[in-house]
């Protein structure tokens, strides 16, 4: 992209003032701004105007869960299709890393958090352990897609060098950058961190699967006999990774997507649930809750909204290709986001000052046609790290991994 193809984005959808401080920067920080208006999705800004329009959920269905009991009669032959799919290529995993330590109090990529006690252990390095199980099992590689973020790219990349991609083997893992979008005042402007860089971030979780198509891996992915891809997040380090028994499970049902999920710890636990929405697969979050549907019970007598997701999912590729040609829906959400002021001075806020644009999993979840839920053992399968202390913290986190054997 040059710098008329550049404008002409700009002026398309009404944001120029990105071009405010062109003449001042040097060529090497107009290539870098021209390079972050060539990489970053604009259109998300098409939606700026829909903002108060609340997204309506449809009608909510319970949605059965493949439970414990089911999956332990089963798991022979569940493990066995799962096994032979890992060892024929077919399976590919996708770990979602874009995102920094900040809640944990780093300014690093937050993959690179160490969590250990008496050593260094990082949580990058319980991911790959994870994987090498199954690796183990089967005596096969799987493909590793890492997704980063312009934010943290550089030094996951180089860390992952430096620790010598854990033992993993470094022909089985690609790196690529997850889309961006921008971020805007409330009066839909970009917003501008420095003279030569916009306000961005990246686009939601949901954004991974139109990332893989923008970096041009969807032919490498074909290419190397995948079918299936086992997305998940970095942030829980107990989970099992291209789980052969998961895997046969969501194959011998035929199913589009496949999600693991825990029973709740508590009726008002902060975990999204499984359910049908007008009829299709899709996953209500906890602040969408009614009491109602709370309360619902099945003829047993249990609660039938009770299996929360851990994000950590099993797609179908041509499922996939499908409803990539679709628009997404994106979620715009209020952020402190820090902006340059001005008197060309970086503020950095502590309450909500603009909006961002995401796509969230559910969405893909809910263009599906079918969609198991996959019950794991709650203390074996689902130790998130979303802050330092307390709830879903490194110390419970920590206290999970002892008890699982996981030497810190």
């Amino acid at each position: 992209m040059n710098y008329q193809e550049a404008k002409k984005k700009l002026e398309q959808y009404g944001q120029e003032h990105v071009f405010q401080y062109y003449n001042e920067l040097s060529d090497k920080d107009k290539e870098q701004l021209i390079e972050q208006i060539q990489e970053t999705d604009m259109e998300v800004l098409s939606l700026f105007e829909q903002k108060d329009k609340l997204q309506k959920k449809g009608k909510i269905t319970p949605l059965a869960a493949m439970q414990l009991d089911e999956i332990e009669k089963n798991r022979q032959s569940y493990f066995n299709m799962g096994c032979s799919a890992l060892k024929d290529g077919r399976i590919g995993a996708v770990l979602l890393a874009g995102g920094m330590g900040t809640r944990l109090g780093s300014d690093e990529p937050k993959g690179m958090y160490n969590i250990g006690i008496t050593r260094e252990v990082y949580i990058f390095e319980r991911i790959i352990q994870n994987l090498f199980d199954v690796v183990e099992q089967t005596g096969t590689y799987i493909h590793l897609f890492i997704m980063t973020s312009d934010k943290n790219h550089k030094q996951t990349t180089r860390f992952f060098q430096e620790k010598n991609y854990f033992g993993y083997n470094r022909e089985y893992i690609t790196f690529f950058k997850q889309d961006m979008a921008p971020a805007v005042d409330y009066q839909g402007n970009i917003l501008m961190e420095s003279k030569s860089n916009m306000s961005t971030s990246p686009n939601g979780n949901g954004g991974w699967f139109t990332s893989i198509i923008r970096n041009g891996l969807l032919d490498e992915i074909h290419q190397k006999g995948i079918e299936f891809l086992n997305v998940f997040a970095v942030d829980n380090v107990l989970q099992r990774i291209a789980d052969p028994v998961f895997i046969g499970a969501v194959l011998e049902k035929n199913c589009a997507v496949g999600s693991k999920v825990v029973k709740k710890a508590n009726p008002n636990e902060n975990v999204g649930v499984m359910c049908l929405e007008d009829g299709k697969p899709s996953i209500v979050e906890y602040y969408e809750l009614t009491d109602e549907l709370k309360d619902a019970r099945d003829e047993n007598g249990k609660p039938v909204y009770n299996f929360g997701v851990i994000l950590n999912y099993l797609f179908r590729i041509k499922d996939l290709e499908k409803i990539a040609s679709k628009k997404m829906p994106f979620h715009i959400v209020k952020k402190a986001v820090p902006y340059m002021n001005e008197s060309e001075e970086l503020i950095k806020p502590k309450e909500p000052n603009a909006y961002k644009f995401e796509a969230l999993v559910l969405d893909m979840i809910h263009m599906m046609d079918s969609c198991l839920p996959f019950e794991v053992v709650r203390n074996k399968e689902f130790a998130p790290i979303k802050n330092k202390t307390g709830v879903d913290s490194v110390e419970s986190a920590r206290a999970l991994l002892k008890e699982n054997g996981v030497d810190l």
